[in-house]
């Protein structure tokens, strides 16, 4: 009987804490998804655009909540082809399967450089890899969306972003989303 109280007390105990602390008194980790490349909101350097080098950002995770067996990452524009009159979502990169624990992924990371067990999708130009801003008008914004999966996903082959999406649902644990902007400097 004295268990069944002691052990009524902690549970008691536990649903009572802020939300912001864990029981063990520290603040838990939020995920988050950044990149040392540009701020939140901030305008994506010309370097990872089709005006530059056209190569990926550097990005970097916090650690995703417990039970993340794998990430996905979708980058989008929603602005396409004009923030004023936008039509269709233009997809950037698509990226699923990978290990929770590789923490980020280089500048120009490249197929053959990606983690272990990463499977490339097909962006909206119809190939594997990192296609860069290139809004043909206004400033655009793109959104860098990393899922955390209680699964692994199946080998999809070479999706579009639309064959992950339907693989995720019901297993998204959390979500982590950084926003960048760019404007053609026009030449």
């Amino acid at each position: 009987m004295l268990r069944l109280h002691a052990a009524a007390m902690l549970v008691n105990l536990l649903t009572t804490l802020p939300a912001s602390v864990d029981a063990k008194g520290a603040s838990p980790m939020t995920f988050s998804l950044t990149s040392p490349a540009f701020a939140e909101g901030g305008e994506i350097p010309t370097r990872y655009t089709c005006e530059g080098q056209d190569v990926s950002p550097p990005l970097a995770w916090s650690e995703p909540p417990l039970g993340t067996k794998s990430l996905a990452l979708i980058v989008d524009d929603p602005d396409a082809p004009d923030p004023k009159a936008p039509k269709m979502t233009w997809v950037h990169w698509v990226l699923y399967n990978l290990p929770p624990t590789a923490g980020q992924l280089a500048e120009a990371v490249e197929r053959k450089a990606l983690p272990t067990n990463t499977r490339e999708g097909l962006n909206d130009w119809k190939r594997a890899g990192y296609g860069g801003p290139c809004p043909p008008v206004g400033r655009h914004r793109y959104f860098h969306k990393l899922y955390a999966l209680d699964t692994v996903l199946p080998d999809l082959g070479r999706p579009s972003k639309t064959e992950p999406e339907k693989a995720m649902q019901g297993h998204v644990l959390a979500q982590a989303e950084l926003v960048g902007t760019y404007e053609k400097k026009g030449h």
